[in-house]
């Protein structure tokens, strides 16, 4: 699902994605949590429909987890899962706050793989 919504805010070149490659390289099929953060409308953009900004907290195929920002249509959005109880959701929030971004995590990598750690 995260591939398709990630392709959907592509085809509507929405600002709040990540390549696609990237999540299919990288993303673990089952690890992926959405949060509206708030509605989006680009009024400089009347073509692209209001939108909700959402954070995106993802867990990888090495088992890290890392947050994004992505911007979804509402109805793609309605069909995602809940957040299933106040424990579960204080649990992402904090992860929110203290993941590696997306970027942050690769150039940690990077910087791992060059022997500069």
């Amino acid at each position: 699902m995260l591939v398709t919504l990630e392709e959907i805010a592509l085809r509507l070149s929405l600002s709040q994605r990540l390549p696609v490659a990237w999540v299919v390289e990288n993303a673990a099929p089952e690890g992926r949590h959405l949060w509206p953060a708030f509605w989006q409308r680009l009024s400089h953009r009347p073509d692209i429909p209001d939108h909700l900004r959402c954070e995106l907290l993802l867990q990888l195929r090495t088992g890290d987890q890392v947050r994004s920002l992505l911007d979804v249509l509402p109805v793609d959005f309605d069909p995602l899962a809940n957040v299933t109880s106040r424990a579960e959701g204080q649990r992402v929030d904090h992860l929110l706050n203290t993941e590696l971004s997306v970027r942050e995590w690769d150039l940690h990598r990077a910087d791992g793989a060059s022997g500069s750690e």
